[in-house]
């Protein structure tokens, strides 16, 4: 039988949502800030001549620039004010959330709650001012150095044009990191998560037209494009399957008395999810393994002759990289899953709250038992990643073909798109019960 939540999430319709005023104020909100975070992607830093800058990055696509300017939806390629976009701080939290489980420090403010969590944030927000500082003086001295068929990249190369751009790009970053916040709280979704979204998406229509120009000029075969759309929905179908999907370990409280009453008995579970680890692995690997592309890229052939064979054997595609691309990604699944779930602290919780799990000793047993299913878990998930990271690099080194959504960006764009809904939902939710609670006041007062 249907518990009382299932049946009201069942019942949302257009006409719930057209009457949750609140909801519609968020979304309002959310899609305000995203515009403006677009606008800010075409205002482009003092300094630079764009058709300079168009021509260096069109023959460095290939490399770690490419995948950052997609996931900053081509504010790096136009060298905007955002085009650092919100990588420092992402990387940030990174290592914070690293650092939670090396450090003894960062592991007590882990543990005191709302206020270590406000602590834990103040430390990602300087090391994100750190981080961009550092990035945005790397990109600066970088643009010096760039120049093509029509002259230098930066017109006028010194002191000044250094401080205007790490002004300029680290204040572009925190001005995203506080939108981001802001959408968290005054909008709907992850604020942080939307504005790679925005940022993905923003190219998808042009990545589509370019698509069927191909099979309009007889480049590409009408019956082959058809079979990438059914291919990108059936991946898509796969990838919400996978995420969706968790191992739920039943979790049972004993019961207590208490006087004449008896208290607990309850039984829960704890969720254990499919693919743990979230897009970080193909993120760390593509970003390692693109670095000797792009330091090649730079050089024009100028460099020393090994390095001009690494990336010839890890260009897109090839077998190397598809081999070492595959292993990285499990290598970092299996790390980062290591690095966000605890087993032998999540045994001590149970243990602590009375907590078992039926058939297994509390305790050493229990972490134990935890450990072995998500190694498991891990297992399945690694292999879906490698399996939806490989699948467009192959379609583009063999097939030509002219899209840019790779699995990491396609991971993303789905896992955002769920959470948004999810939290759609809650709120829709939250608006029904609020109706039902005064509208059993209502007879109560009648």
């Amino acid at each position: 039988m249907a518990s009382a939540a299932e049946q009201l999430a069942s019942n949302i319709s257009f006409a719930n949502f057209a009457k949750a005023t609140e909801l519609k104020k968020r979304i309002w909100f959310a899609l305000g800030a995203l515009v403006v975070y677009r606008l800010g992607t075409y205002i482009p830093i003092p300094g630079i001549d764009p058709t300079v800058l168009a021509e260096i990055f069109q023959q460095n696509r290939g490399g770690i620039l490419g995948m950052f300017d997609m996931l900053a939806g081509g504010a790096l390629g136009r060298m905007t004010i955002f085009a650092l976009n919100i990588m420092p701080y992402i990387s940030a939290a990174i290592i914070v959330q690293l650092l939670t489980a090396i450090s003894p420090h960062f592991e007590a403010l882990k543990k005191e709650g709302e206020v270590g969590r406000k602590k834990l944030n103040q430390y990602t927000r300087y090391g994100t001012v750190v981080l961009a500082t550092f990035q945005a003086y790397g990109i600066s001295i970088g643009l010096e150095g760039m120049s093509g068929s029509l002259g230098p990249a930066v017109a006028q190369p010194g002191l000044f044009f250094r401080a205007t751009t790490v002004i300029t790009l680290v204040g572009g970053t925190m001005f995203l990191m506080w939108l981001g916040e802001q959408i968290t709280q005054r909008g709907v979704g992850n604020g942080i998560s939307l504005i790679i979204f925005a940022g993905i998406v923003a190219n998808l229509p042009a990545a589509m037209v370019q698509t069927l120009e191909l099979g309009r000029t007889g480049a590409m075969s009408a019956l082959f494009i058809i079979f990438l759309m059914i291919l990108a929905v059936g991946v898509v179908m796969f990838v919400v399957y996978i995420e969706r999907a968790q191992r739920r370990i039943v979790v049972q409280y004993p019961k207590r008395q208490v006087g004449n009453k008896m208290f607990g008995g309850d039984s829960s579970h704890l969720p254990l999810k499919l693919n743990t680890s979230g897009v970080i692995p193909p993120i760390f690997a593509s970003s390692l393994l693109l670095m000797p592309a792009t330091i090649a890229g730079f050089s024009h052939g100028q460099g020393p002759d090994w390095l001009t064979t690494i990336a010839t054997y890890l260009g897109h595609g090839r077998p190397l990289y598809l081999i070492l691309y595959a292993l990285m990604i499990i290598f970092f699944a299996f790390f980062y899953t290591s690095v966000v779930f605890n087993p032998t602290e999540t045994a001590d919780n149970l243990k602590k709250y009375g907590g078992f799990v039926p058939g297994i000793r509390p305790g050493k047993n229990t972490a134990e038992h935890l450990d072995y299913i998500l190694t498991r878990l891990t297992v399945i998930g690694a292999g879906y990643l490698v399996l939806v990271c490989l699948l467009p690099e192959i379609l583009i080194a063999n097939y030509s073909v002219p899209f840019y959504f790779g699995g990491t960006s396609l991971l993303i764009v789905v896992t955002v798109t769920m959470d948004t809904i999810t939290q759609v939902q809650s709120h829709l939710l939250a608006h029904q019960y609020e109706g039902l609670i005064k509208k059993s006041k209502l007879k109560g007062r009648r």
